[in-house]
C-alpha cells in the first residue's frame, strides 16, 4: 500500500485523513555520488579521468538488494527519503546524451521505495560542482566546456581531489569543502549563475556559458521528472516533490576584493589562496599562500606554503581541446589556454598584476553591490524559477523545496507569487565544531548561527558551556533558522534536509573499542534539536550501504552513515509478539498500563527472536587488523527513537529523552479521533520492548503492535483520543551504551548484547 498523497497546510503536512504527518527521513544514499560501473569511490585513482564512460546504474542500490536497504530503513522508523542523484548520472556521456538505463533503474528503485510507503523527494545533488573538482554533481564535460583541464587541478591547487592525491589514505579530513574557494569551483559557479554579466566572452554553441550550463542541468532534471511522470504510478503517492540544487554556492559573485579572504569565511583548512592567488597558481605561477588548521574555536593560521605548479596550467591548452569530442562550437574570442578571467581584464598575465580586484563586487546588469543576500534574490531566484517551472511542466502538482545557500539569509519571497502553497523551505544544519574537528566536545560549543546574524556583540558570548547548554544551543539555532525561513519565504513547512554527525570521531576510537558514547551523545543532541525546533521534519545525512571502517562513506573521507558493514545491525521485535492494549480511560485522568515480563528474560521459547538476524555483506571491508575487533551498534540508541507518524490534530510538541527512555507527545485535536484515523507513533522495540513499556495518556485507548516489514518486525502505536489538548507519555528501558542490553535488567546488572548471548549459551544448546 502506497503512502497517502500529502498536502501542505501552513507549516504542516497532512495526509488524506487530515492528520499531521511528521517527516522522519534520511538521505539515500551516499553511493549515489560516484559511479557504479566502474565502481569509483573517491579514493580510487584508476579510470578517474575517464568521466564519459561510466554508469550510475545500481545507485543508490542494486535492484536485487534494494528491498534489504529500504526494509531496514523502514524498521528504523524512517518514513521519508531524500533521494540523492547527480546530474552526472543522467548526462555523463556528453551534452544531451541521457543515460536511459539509469533513468529506468531509478524508476524501478522508486517503485521499491513506494512498496515500503516512503514519501520521496528528489535531490539533484552536488558538492563543489563535480567529482573532478573534488566533490560530485556535474559531468566532467562541463569543466571542458568552461575551458578547464581537470587533470591539472591538484597540481595547481585549483581543486584538492581525493583520487588525485598522492596517497588517498592520507587525504586530510574535511579538506574537500575548501574547494569552493579554489579556482575550479568558484569559476564554474560564477559562470553557472552569472556568466552573462561577468564572462560575456564565454560563448559556446551560440549562447553564453551561463545559459549553456543552466540549460543542460535543468533539462537533465526535467528529463528524469518526465520519465517518472510517464511511469504513471509514482507521482504524488511516492515522489511528492523536488528540491532545488543542493547547497548552491555563489562562486565569486559579490566578492569584494580578489586578493582578500573575507573574515566571515570560516571554511579554511590546508592551503588557503585568495582568489587572486588561485588565478596565478591556476596559470602555472609559484605563489606562497597561507595555510590553516581548524581548532576548537574555528580556523587559525598555521603558517605558509609555496604552491609551485612549475608552469602547469588548470586552463585547457588548445592542443588538448575537447571541443570536437563533445561538439562544442566555441566563439573565436574565447581563447583556450589562457585564463578566462584574464581575458576579461581582471589581471594581466604579462606582468602578473591584478587590474580589477573589485570586478565581482557589483552586478553589471543590476548596477548594485552584490551581497550574498542580493545574490540569492537575483541570480539564485532567477534560476530557481526556471528550474521549478521546468519540473512542474512534467510533475504538475509536485512540491518544490527551495534551498538557498547554506546558513545565508533565505530569499525574500513572502507575499509574492513565489510564496505559493506547494513550497517547502529546505535548509541544512551541521554542528560545525563537531563535524570539522571530528570530536564531540561535551564542555562547550558555539552558537554559530547567532554569530552570523549578529546576535552577540562579542563572539565570546556565543560560547555555550555544559552539555545541557550545548543541546539547548543546537535546538535554539534550528528554531531560529526555521523562524527566519518563515520571515523571508512565508509560512511553509521547514525541512532540515541535511543534518548529521561524523562517526569516525577521535581517530576512529569507537571502531577500536566499540564505545560509541560520543556518537550517541552528538546524534541525540541533533535529534533533540530537530524535535524541539518546530520543523516539519528532517532527513538525516546519511545512509550508506557500503560504509566501512577503513574508507568510511567512500567519499572524501566523510563518515556520517548510521549504517556500516563493520558494525552490528540493531535487532528488531519478534514478529509474532502479542499486541499490548489499554482499556478506555477518562479524558481527564492518566491511565497507566504495563506488563510484567522482563525484556531481559530469554528462554528456549524466544531464543530465535532474540538472536541477531544474519545477513550477507556484499561489500567486504578492507579494515586494518587493529580496527573492527569490537563491533558495536552504531549509535542506534540515538537514531532508533520514537516519533509521531500521523497525528489527528496538530502536534504541539514532542521529544525523546534518551537518558530516561521517555517519549512525550502533546497535541490539540479538533474532534474525537475517527476509528480509521488514529494518531500513529513509531515506537522502536529497541527502547520499548514488550513487558517493559509504560504508557500514560490523558484519555482514550491505545494499542502497541508489530508490523511485518520484509520478514522482520516494526513496532508502532495507535492512539484514539478525544478532542482538545491531549498528552502522551511512554517510558521504556534504558539501554547500555553500544548494546541491545538494558540497564538494571536484573537487580541493577547491566547486560550487553554479547553478554545476553553468552548467558543464553550457558543454559541452552543451539543446533
Amino acid at each position: 500500500m502506497a503512502p497517502s498523497p500529502l498536502r501542505i497546510d501552513g507549516r504542516r503536512f497532512r495526509d488524506n485523513r487530515n492528520r499531521e504527518v511528521t517527516f522522519r527521513g534520511i538521505n539515500v544514499s551516499g553511493e549515489a555520488k560516484f559511479p557504479s560501473r566502474p565502481n569509483l569511490p573517491t579514493h580510487i585513482q584508476n579510470d578517474f579521468f575517464n568521466g564519459d564512460n561510466v554508469s550510475f546504474v545500481g545507485r543508490p542500490f542494486d535492484e536485487d538488494e534494494a528491498h534489504i536497504h529500504f526494509a531496514r530503513l523502514k524498521r528504523y522508523g524512517y518514513n521519508s527519503i531524500r533521494y540523492v542523484f547527480t546530474w552526472e548520472a543522467i548526462e555523463h556521456a556528453g551534452p544531451g546524451q541521457y543515460d536511459d538505463e539509469f533513468v529506468q533503474h531509478t524508476i524501478n528503485t522508486l517503485r521499491i521505495a513506494k512498496s515500503y510507503d516512503f514519501h520521496v523527494f528528489m535531490d539533484p545533488h552536488q558538492d563543489v560542482w563535480s567529482r573532478h573538482s573534488g566533490g560530485d554533481g556535474a559531468p566532467m564535460w562541463t569543466l571542458y566546456a568552461a575551458g578547464l583541464d581537470p587533470r591539472m587541478f591538484t597540481r595547481t591547487h585549483a581543486a584538492m581531489v581525493h583520487a588525485d592525491w598522492p596517497d588517498p589514505a592520507t587525504f586530510p579530513k574535511m579538506l574537500w569543502p575548501t574547494n569552493y574557494q579554489r579556482l575550479a569551483a568558484f569559476t564554474m559557479f560564477t559562470l553557472f549563475w552569472a556568466g552573462r554579466d561577468y564572462a560575456p566572452k564565454a560563448i559556446i554553441d551560440g549562447m553564453n556559458i551561463q545559459d549553456y550550463l543552466q540549460g543542460h542541468f535543468i533539462d537533465a532534471c526535467k528529463y528524469l521528472a518526465q520519465k517518472i511522470h510517464e511511469a504513471g504510478d509514482l507521482e504524488d503517492v511516492c515522489v511528492i516533490g523536488w528540491e532545488s540544487m543542493n547547497e548552491p554556492n555563489r562562486g565569486l559573485v559579490g566578492w569584494e576584493n580578489m586578493d582578500v579572504i573575507p573574515k566571515e569565511l570560516n571554511m579554511k583548512k590546508g592551503t588557503c589562496p585568495t582568489p587572486w592567488q588561485s588565478l596565478l597558481t591556476g596559470s602555472g605561477r609559484a605563489v606562497e599562500v597561507d595555510t590553516y588548521e581548524f581548532g576548537s574555536f574555528g580556523p587559525y593560521k598555521s603558517g605558509t606554503q609555496l604552491i609551485d605548479p612549475e608552469g602547469a596550467s588548470a586552463w585547457l591548452l588548445p592542443e588538448a581541446s575537447q571541443d570536437e569530442r563533445y561538439g562544442f562550437k566555441r566563439d573565436s574570442n574565447w581563447r583556450l589556454g589562457t585564463c578566462l578571467w584574464a581575458q576579461h581584464g581582471i589581471w594581466d598575465p604579462e606582468t602578473d598584476s591584478l587590474l580589477k580586484p573589485e570586478y565581482f563586487d557589483k552586478s553589471p546588469s543590476l548596477g548594485e553591490k552584490m551581497t550574498y543576500e542580493k545574490f540569492t534574490n537575483s541570480y539564485f531566484m532567477q534560476h530557481f524559477r526556471t528550474f521549478r517551472n521546468a519540473i512542474r511542466s512534467a510533475h504538475k502538482d509536485c512540491m518544490i523545496l527551495v534551498q538557498a545557500p547554506v546558513l545565508e539569509i533565505p530569499p525574500s519571497i513572502k507575499n509574492t507569487p513565489d510564496d505559493e502553497d506547494r513550497l517547502i523551505f529546505a535548509t541544512h544544519y551541521y554542528d560545525g565544531l563537531t563535524l570539522l574537528t571530528k570530536h564531540w566536545n561535551k564542555l562547550y560549543n558555539v552558537d554559530v548561527f547567532g554569530v552570523l546574524r549578529g546576535k552577540y556583540w562579542s563572539p565570546a558570548f556565543a560560547v555555550k558551556v555544559g552539555e545541557t547548554a550545548i543541546r539547548n544551543c543546537l535546538r535554539n539555532q534550528l528554531t531560529a533558522i526555521r523562524e527566519e525561513g518563515e520571515k523571508y519565504t512565508g509560512v511553509h513547512p521547514t525541512l532540515f534536509t541535511e543534518i548529521g554527525i561524523p562517526f569516525d570521531m577521535d581517530d576512529k576510537h569507537a571502531y577500536k573499542t566499540g564505545d560509541y558514547s560520543s556518537q550517541i551523545s552528538a546524534l541525540d543532541a541533533n535529534y533533540f534539536a530537530i524535535e524541539g525546533s518546530g520543523a516539519a521534519g528532517s532527513t538525516l545525512w546519511l545512509y550508506c550501504g557500503s560504509n566501512n571502517h577503513q574508507w568510511s562513506d567512500n567519499w572524501n573521507g566523510e563518515d556520517l552513515s548510521i549504517f556500516s558493514v563493520d558494525d552490528l545491525v540493531p535487532p528488531g521485535p519478534p514478529r509474532d509478539e502479542t499486541p499490548t492494549q489499554s482499556t478506555n480511560a477518562s479524558s481527564t485522568t492518566l491511565t497507566k498500563a504495563s506488563s510484567t515480563r522482563s525484556s531481559s528474560q530469554i528462554d528456549p521459547t524466544n531464543l530465535k527472536a532474540s538472536l541477531p538476524k544474519p545477513e550477507i555483506k556484499r561489500i567486504a571491508s578492507e579494515t586494518p587488523p587493529d580496527l573492527g575487533n569490537h563491533p558495536g551498534l552504531r549509535a542506534a540508541e540515538a537514531f532508533l527513537r520514537p516519533s509521531p507518524i500521523a497525528t489527528h490534530g496538530d502536534v504541539v510538541s514532542y521529544g525523546f529523552d534518551l537518558k530516561s527512555a521517555t517519549f512525550t507527545l502533546n497535541l490539540t485535536a479538533p474532534s474525537k479521533t475517527p476509528d480509521d484515523s488514529p494518531t500513529e507513533i513509531f515506537l522502536p522495540h529497541f527502547h520499548f520492548p514488550s513487558g517493559s513499556t509504560h504508557v500514560e495518556v490523558s484519555g482514550g485507548k491505545w494499542v502497541i503492535d508489530v508490523r511485518d516489514v520484509d520478514g522482520e518486525g516494526m513496532q508502532w502505536m495507535r492512539w484514539w483520543h478525544g478532542e482538545g489538548e491531549q498528552a502522551l507519555k511512554v517510558t521504556g528501558v534504558i539501554r547500555k551504551s553500544g548494546s541491545s542490553g538494558v540497564e538494571g535488567a536484573e537487580e541493577g546488572e547491566e547486560y550487553g548484547y554479547f553478554e545476553v548471548l553468552r548467558r543464553v549459551g550457558e543454559n541452552c544448546s543451539v543446533m
